[in-house]
């Protein structure tokens, strides 16, 4: 079967919806594909406050869910179900989904996301929005006046861990080395942050906390030293992993122009691509702001950029 498409949208974050109904209010007539992870990273967040228009917070996964609602009061077409790969050689682009489906689309937005990387403790899984955080600045205010911890040892945990700091009266630093792997700049400001303690040659083995029938807690966290392989457990109120993240781009390597770390690369002041009618959004092509509000703005962009691209066309 194939499917002809003026915009195809792929991924339903907070780009992707964003994209979605701009596009839709200019009769792009889009359709979205969700991906694996329908509403992208944010249904894994209990509450975001810092995204405009929810003066008292909103649960990720609802926030997601009124974007969505909004699309498609604008009769944008959403499907479940996944792209597997990209023809970018033809016009209109080929495009195969996980059920065989072929689409001819004019132009393409792709706002598949990043992932980001956890350790893999069952631990960490059970307490994941709960007391356990990959973003710093979307839920380090949960955690005002408490102690936390961090663990990495790049630029992104220092930069985590100092700005936790300004808000918390003490935060670990837990890294496996005995150097930190940050720039000199960054580790200058870790070493200069009093309230912030690196914990050398360990790594994280459990988090512990209080589990009641309708909510759970994180009380402190098990570290093991990589050295001695003695353990010990820093009693914190939150735990926040800075190990990175994966673009959702592998679909795409060797059909557009992606970083050293898989991130789409896209055009200054612009979400086009080097490929034209295709366009990338939200944190698959940001690696430096990874916030909602900046995912829906690059959204918008995209949406409007597609729009000339197809008058243009």
């Amino acid at each position: 079967m194939t499917e002809k498409i003026k915009c195809l949208i792929i991924g339903s974050g907070a780009a992707g919806y964003t994209a979605a109904i701009y596009a839709a209010r200019a009769d792009l007539h889009p359709i979205v594909y969700q991906g694996l992870q329908p509403g992208g990273q944010l249904t894994t967040t209990t509450d975001v406050e810092n995204f405009p228009g929810y003066p008292n917070g909103v649960d990720g996964t609802q926030m997601m869910e009124d974007l969505k609602k909004q699309a498609l009061r604008f009769d944008t077409i959403i499907k479940n179900g996944n792209i597997v790969d990209i023809d970018v050689t033809t016009s209109p682009f080929k495009v195969k989904t996980d059920d065989n489906t072929t689409l001819l689309a004019e132009s393409i937005i792709i706002a598949t996301g990043a992932t980001a990387r956890y350790l893999g403790l069952p631990s960490e899984d059970k307490f994941k929005g709960y007391g356990v955080s990959a973003c710093a600045t979307c839920d380090g205010f949960f955690y005002k006046g408490k102690t936390v911890a961090v663990v990495g040892g790049g630029d992104s945990a220092v930069e985590e861990a100092t700005y936790l700091a300004k808000i918390c009266p003490k935060v670990y630093l837990i890294h496996r080395r005995d150097e930190l792997r940050a720039s000199k700049a960054m580790q200058k400001r870790a070493f200069n942050t009093k309230n912030l303690e690196i914990v050398w040659d360990s790594i994280p083995i459990e988090i512990v906390g209080k589990e009641a029938e309708f909510n759970k807690e994180v009380t402190g966290v098990i570290i093991e030293n990589v050295k001695t392989k003695t353990q010990k457990t820093l009693d914190i109120s939150g735990f926040f992993v800075a190990i990175g993240h994966t673009p959702n781009t592998d679909f795409l390597k060797g059909k557009i122009d992606l970083d050293e770390s898989g991130y789409i690369i896209t055009k200054p002041d612009s979400t086009a691509t080097n490929v034209k009618g295709i366009f990338a959004a939200g944190d698959v092509q940001d690696k430096v702001f990874r916030q909602a509000v900046t995912a829906a703005g690059t959204g918008c962009m995209a949406a409007l950029e597609s729009e000339k691209f197809l008058a243009e066309k």
